[in-house]
């Protein structure tokens, strides 16, 4: 370091990494910037059930199960409606359990062929069974036994 005039240098070798001296004199420094990792409601082994559950689940039924975590706005069915159409071409074979824990509503949306399945009722037995472990504070407990409640109604894959 070396001073000229009351102006002080600083010797690149002084620097740390990503600095450099600007020719008015003035340090620049790049620094990484790491957006933080989205916050999960659930643990790994929690995600892994989850997991299991709806693997099994399509396994099973030949269904695709899948599940909305988040929220739903005024209008919840009409949301949930339209998250399952999002699926696309799978949508009448589809059954999309949609919760929203912050709003206290959970939708459960199925396909044109899965509606024969798992008509109103089987869907409606699975909402009270979640809604009385999400009342114990149980979300995952909740979704795991939501699922094998319709899995059991909807029955195993018809075989053509």
């Amino acid at each position: 370091m070396a001073t000229h005039g009351g102006a002080t240098e600083i010797a690149q070798a002084d620097l740390p990494f990503g600095a450099v001296v600007t020719n008015s004199g003035r340090i620049s420094a790049a620094k990484m910037y790491e957006p933080a990792a989205p916050a999960s409601p659930f643990t790994p082994v929690q995600l892994a059930r989850l997991d299991e559950a709806l693997t099994l689940a399509t396994r099973e039924t030949g269904l695709g199960f899948s599940i909305y975590l988040g929220e739903l706005g005024e209008d919840s069915r009409a949301a949930a409606e339209g998250l399952h159409a999002s699926i696309g071409a799978e949508a009448g074979h589809a059954v999309l359990v949609a919760v929203s824990p912050g709003e206290r509503v959970v939708e459960i949306v199925t396909g044109k062929d899965a509606y024969l399945r798992l008509p109103d009722r089987g869907a409606k037995l699975a909402v009270m069974s979640m809604v009385a472990s999400f009342k114990e504070g149980d979300l995952v407990g909740g979704l795991v036994s939501g699922l094998r409640m319709m899995t059991d109604q909807a029955g195993p894959a018809p075989q053509h």
